[in-house]
């Protein structure tokens, strides 16, 4: 088995004090191999990373036209947010939408990541909801389909439609029979894929403007949605969303748990993805940056990309004390 390879450095001083390794695909839109690292057929859970794929059935099915869904649900089906007001506000309209509420979710509860949202509980005496768990876009998406196919009220089942729909378009897309599944962080299963596989899916989503099915379709509004509302997708400070904001639209990014990352590239019609073995989120931002760097849709000084990539590193006295670069020879 080929072994992963350096794609992450951290220095301090004059010494490399940690070093990240990994396993990286791009593939083309015929679902060939145009680059890899490592090894491509590493089998990972794509985790957070897929949830495009996930939020496939939401459109084909007919739920996202019948219940009038618009681009900001689709961003935030596709999302890992921030729990943050802009988030939370839209997912309790979605709910109350559906007639249902919070205790419908089934993703738990989670302390949210935006300071602002977490100092109003604190202020508040108050305890996070299901609501700003950072997959409970994903989970309305659930809902809607559940509540479409006239399904249970316990939509994560293995046996439930919505799971099943769910793993239909994970073998569709990335064109490989899953060989297993794991429970995600939100209680969700989580297909396992090759990284090979995880590629192909992005590379079809990039290259749906070239198909007229109804799957196509519904790839490129999700697309679509998320590099409209980059905000809705992560947030503030994270590097989905400023790395997005950073390419003007072309391109569409998803960070999942455990350095898992992957890129849809409409333009070139080429998908990737990567997994930081030790499951290091800091690596695989890095590593993302420097691909899309190499590929020409990321300016390499562009301040966004400088937060992730060739990043500076400060003592808490604002001391310059270190770098967070690709590994030598990553990506080149």
């Amino acid at each position: 088995m080929t072994q992963p390879v350096p794609m992450t450095e951290l220095w301090r001083g004059p010494l490399l004090e940690s070093l990240h390794l990994g396993h990286a695909v791009i593939c083309d839109d015929t679902g060939q191999i145009v680059r890899s690292w490592g090894d491509p057929q590493s089998v990972i859970y794509p985790r957070s990373s897929a949830k495009m794929i996930q939020a496939l059935p939401l459109v084909t099915s007919g739920a996202a036209a019948k219940y009038g869904l618009t681009s900001e649900h689709l961003a935030l089906a596709c999302a890992s947010h921030n729990g943050a007001a802009i988030h939370t506000d839209r997912v309790t309209a979605w709910l109350d939408h559906l007639g249902l509420n919070e205790h419908d979710l089934r993703c738990g509860p989670q302390e949210p990541a935006d300071t602002a949202a977490r100092d109003r509980l604190i202020l508040a005496d108050d305890t996070p909801c299901q609501i700003h768990n950072n997959c409970s876009g994903k989970h309305c998406g659930f809902l809607t389909l559940a509540q479409h196919m006239g399904a249970g009220p316990e939509y994560l089942e293995i046996d439930h439609p919505v799971q099943q729909a769910c793993l239909s378009a994970v073998e569709e897309t990335t064109g490989e029979t899953s060989p297993a599944y794991g429970i995600d962080g939100c209680s969700a299963p989580n297909f396992a894929t090759s990284l090979f596989g995880l590629a192909r899916s992005m590379a079809w989503f990039a290259s749906a403007a070239d198909r007229s099915d109804r799957s196509s379709d519904a790839a490129m509004q999700l697309v679509a949605a998320m590099v409209k509302h980059p905000e809705l997708v992560a947030g503030e400070n994270r590097a989905c969303t400023e790395l997005m904001l950073a390419m003007n639209g072309r391109v569409a990014i998803k960070t999942g748990a455990e350095a898992v990352f992957v890129a849809i590239i409409p333009e070139k019609r080429m998908g990737v993805a990567l997994k930081i073995t030790d499951g290091t989120t800091r690596a695989s931002e890095c590593a993302i940056a420097a691909i899309l760097v190499s590929l020409g849709v990321l300016e390499a000084e562009h301040p966004a990309t400088r937060k992730f990539m060739n990043a500076t590193q400060y003592s808490r006295r604002g001391l310059e004390c270190g770098v967070i670069k690709p590994a030598t020879g990553f990506p080149d």
